[in-house]
Formats: C-alpha cells, structure tokens, sequence
C-alpha cells in the first residue's frame, strides 16, 4: 500500500501562487496514477488535475490553464502549482492514487487547507 502526505497548502490573496505537493511512501511510485482532488464546504469533491505514470495530464475545466500538475518519480512526489488563484479555489486539496496494475485506488491523503482571502 502507498501512503500519501499532501504538504503546501496556506493562506494566500487573490491573484497569488502556491505549490502543493503530495509525497508518497510504501509502494512503487511509478506504478501510480495520481490525481488532486479538492472540497469544500457543502460541495461535492471535484477532481481538479490528474497524472498518468506517464506524465500525461488531464484538468478539471475550472483549473485549466491556471494549475499545472507534475510528478518527480525520483523524489516520490507530485506536484500541483497553482497560480492565478481565486475566491472559488478555498477547499481543502486532496491527493489521491491508483494503482495501474491492481486498479485499486483507495488511497488518501490527510488533506491540505487552500484559503484563498482578499
């Protein structure tokens, strides 16, 4: 099993930049799809970037153009940089991986809180 750390989340004003990053541990990285989830209060969960193991990335429409997901297979980690935030970006952030060969994808982090306050 992976486990998952999501780290880089904070207060920040509209407009700004923050990195998350989602580190993991205990299985082969590289056989892990990694997705960013986020939430917040009285919304449904919204997939906002996802990664295959092979660096092809996808995006929730509401982030597209704005955050960028990476991974480094050499550090065990993913990245989600997010620029041009807004109002609508507040929730806590989630990251979330799939394992490509047994297709089990239960696998969360412990969160980490995005305020975005002008």
């Amino acid at each position: 099993q992976v486990q998952l750390v999501e780290s880089g989340g904070g207060l920040v004003q509209p407009g700004g930049s923050l990195r998350l990053s989602c580190g993991a541990s205990g299985g082969i990285f590289r056989l892990y799809a990694i997705s960013w989830y986020r939430r917040a209060p009285g919304k449904q969960r919204e997939l906002v970037a996802a990664i295959t193991t092979g660096g092809i990335t996808n995006y929730g429409d509401a982030v597209k153009g704005r955050f960028t997901i990476s991974r480094d297979n050499a550090k065990n980690t993913v990245y989600l940089q997010m620029n041009s935030l807004k109002h609508g970006d507040k929730a806590v952030y989630y990251c979330n991986a799939r394992n490509i060969i047994s297709g089990k994808d239960d696998y969360w982090g412990q969160g980490t809180q995005v305020t975005v306050s002008s």
